[in-house]
């Protein structure tokens, strides 16, 4: 991976969004000399609180996903952490690191979260290279997460982020969710279909027509 930090943002009321993360996702991924046999999405949050919620609801839905296309199963995939029913929070997630490190020898992390920005951001999500810092509302020292990291502007920043949080609408979050997972799914998949080398199959033009049809049902 690069040392330089790279960032993208993405306006998810534009047309393909989903592909375009996904996509964005794959061209990182295919930079880093690290293996990606033991992919782990950290989903951070609590859905104590709506807009830090996102996190736990991008983890319940790619589980979901995941089960049902039967990567769960496989001895080298796709590990999720943090769910609706199991979230990973500051209480927790030193002792979920401690774990995932345990169990796996050399997982590639990709950390998502709630991020708060300015008023033109909110429904964008971002993407980068890099951990993200968690504690999102949360006076505390958490460590870094994550060898890419995704989050979703889910609401103003200002001086009183926790109320922030507690007043962003579950439509936002929904609808950043759903993105996300879309576009973790379209990335994800080629990087188990095929051997490293060859994951530049993956066809964004393919993809474009599959998200426009989605858009006009």
């Amino acid at each position: 991976m690069k040392t330089l930090t790279e960032n993208y943002y993405f306006d998810t009321s534009k047309p393909n969004a989903a592909c375009k993360i996904g996509v964005q996702l794959t061209e990182l991924l295919l930079k880093t000399d690290r293996p990606l046999d033991d992919v782990i999405i950290i989903c951070i949050g609590t859905d104590r609180s709506t807009g830090d919620s996102l996190g736990p609801i991008v983890g319940y839905k790619l589980s979901k996903a995941l089960r049902k296309s039967g990567k769960k199963q496989q001895k080298n995939g796709i590990t999720v952490y943090g769910t609706l029913s199991s979230p990973v929070h500051a209480t927790n997630l030193e002792s979920i690191l401690s774990e995932i490190y345990f169990r796996h020898s050399k997982p590639f992390c990709i950390a998502v979260d709630a991020s708060l920005g300015t008023q033109g951001h909110i429904g964008y999500v971002t993407v980068g290279t890099g951990p993200l810092k968690p504690g999102l509302g949360v006076n505390k020292q958490l460590p870094d997460v994550g060898d890419l990291h995704i989050t979703g502007i889910v609401n103003l920043s200002g001086t009183n982020d926790p109320m922030l949080l507690q007043t962003t609408r579950l439509n936002v979050v929904m609808e950043l969710a759903d993105i996300i997972v879309t576009g973790l799914l379209y990335c994800l998949d080629p990087i188990h279909s095929v051997q490293k080398p060859h994951i530049s199959f993956f066809n964004p033009v393919k993809l474009s027509h599959y998200f426009t049809d989605r858009q006009t049902e």
